[in-house]
């Protein structure tokens, strides 16, 4: 009796997680229509994926030759848009060597650990569908209602955050199973990396959870769709949240990105080539191929969060979904493009410079801007009044805030001098004592 009713129990919350994601899985029931539409689901995706990491390999060797005043590949197809793959050939085609000392299975899997999960978080992304006048982005195909996404997870931000937690996985095994100190050095390093700035990423995170009320991308995208104040500018969470959010979500992406100027991992003057030396062929290949999906993906996760996804105005000459593409591309590309430019034009800065800046400026300061919001929202309900109106109160939370936060950055400012202070008359202590010792050894 106790098994019967414990798998009732699984059986009604596996249909209640059904019901709150796509349309057509809304009754409880599955049949094979819905296996199969959700197969073809993500295998367009994945192939429409892999496309977009061609293409973003060329676009980036493209704009960074503009910027730098070269021509870059054009002779492989028009404009040379086919370097990518004859590149991709011709690493295919190389010989496969695996080091001595190397753990032959970690070392196999580790390419492959962090290639899945890029495109994992992929999935739970709207790229397209008509979110204007309260829809919900919905399309029909085969007689099923359903999301331009391979799936809508109630809880898809959660399944980001853990996604870009696994991915940590594939470079530091890989550093680890190459049986070299140089490989390992590089995925040390990349792996404190990444989880320094995961935090800030996550806190930057809530901001935008707190003003959407939902852990799902597609609900998101629907708080953001619409006419916003004045009916001219935008519901988008980059404003709704007041830019701070966006901006240390934009560079805690970044470095876990491993892209420049955070890119650490392949400081080939100091790590001869990061965690990935020792691998070539296909499996040095997959690791590139990661980090451009990766860049593909963290900007529609950008655009998403922050820019409301695919919704924007229908103009009504095309489908309303289309205009949900078109609008999600366009702001895709300028983040792509964002990138690009950050790798052409910004120096890799000190790691120190980088622990500094995540530690010590980016946590604190989405911590505060995150109270700071959840104050002035509880003001706005009504939770608490001042002076008779929510107004009075929301001015009230946002002076108190405002004033709490520069009292804390003042006291950290001071707490990280002192402890500079304190350092370096240490380092002066230690010097003056190596003198002082060397010149008595020097008299005796």
């Amino acid at each position: 009796m106790l098994s019967r009713s414990a798998s009732l129990t699984n059986g009604h919350f596996f249909n209640a997680v059904l019901a709150a994601g796509d349309p057509y899985l809304g009754d409880g029931s599955v049949d094979l229509g819905d296996v199969i539409l959700a197969i073809a689901k993500a295998i367009i995706a994945f192939v429409v994926l892999l496309v977009a990491v061609m293409l973003m390999v060329w676009f980036e060797r493209k704009v960074v030759s503009r910027l730098q005043n070269r021509i870059g590949p054009n002779v492989a197809g028009p404009f040379g848009i086919l370097q990518t793959l004859a590149d991709g050939i011709k690493l295919f085609f190389k010989e496969d060597i695996i080091p001595t000392r190397a753990d032959r299975f970690v070392f196999q899997l580790a390419p492959y650990l962090a290639l899945v999960p890029a495109f994992l978080t992929f999935t739970i992304i709207p790229i397209a569908g008509d979110f204007s006048d309260g829809q919900n982005g919905a399309v029909t195909i085969f007689g099923r209602e359903t999301f331009v996404q391979v799936a809508d997870l109630p809880v898809g931000i959660l399944f980001f955050l853990a996604m870009s937690s696994l991915a940590v996985y594939g470079i530091m095994l890989a550093g680890w199973s190459s049986g070299s100190k140089y490989p390992l050095l590089g995925s040390v390093r990349a792996s404190a990396q990444a989880i320094s700035y995961e935090a800030a990423l996550g806190l930057s995170l809530a901001s935008v959870l707190l003003v959407a009320g939902s852990l799902s991308t597609n609900e998101i995208v629907q708080a953001q769709a619409g006419e916003g104040f004045g009916g001219i500018i935008p519901r988008w969470n980059l404003i709704v949240t007041g830019l701070i959010p966006f901006v240390v979500f934009v560079i805690s992406g970044t470095a876990e990105l491993n892209r420049p100027p955070f890119d650490f991992v392949e400081a080939e003057q100091e790590l001869v080539g990061g965690f990935h030396t020792e691998y070539s062929s296909i499996r040095f290949s997959l690791f590139f191929l990661a980090e451009f999906m990766n860049t593909v993906t963290m900007s529609a996760i950008i655009v998403t969060l922050f820019l409301g996804g695919p919704a924007g105005p229908n103009f009504g000459f095309l489908p309303g979904w289309l205009w949900g593409f078109v609008w999600f591309f366009l702001k895709l590309l300028i983040f792509l493009f964002m990138f690009v430019w950050f790798r052409a034009t910004l120096p890799r800065l000190r790691y120190d410079q980088l622990m500094d800046l995540g530690w010590k400026v980016l946590i604190p300061l989405s911590l505060a801007w995150l109270l700071l919001l959840a104050a002035i929202r509880q003001a706005r309900n009504g939770v608490w009044e001042y002076g008779g109106s929510a107004f009075n109160s929301t001015l009230l939370a946002l002076a108190i805030g405002t004033g709490l936060t520069v009292i804390g950055v003042g006291l950290l400012g001071l707490a990280i001098r002192s402890a500079r202070d304190e350092r370096l008359r240490a380092a002066g202590l230690v010097a003056v004592a190596g003198v002082s010792d060397s010149g008595l050894e020097g008299e005796d």
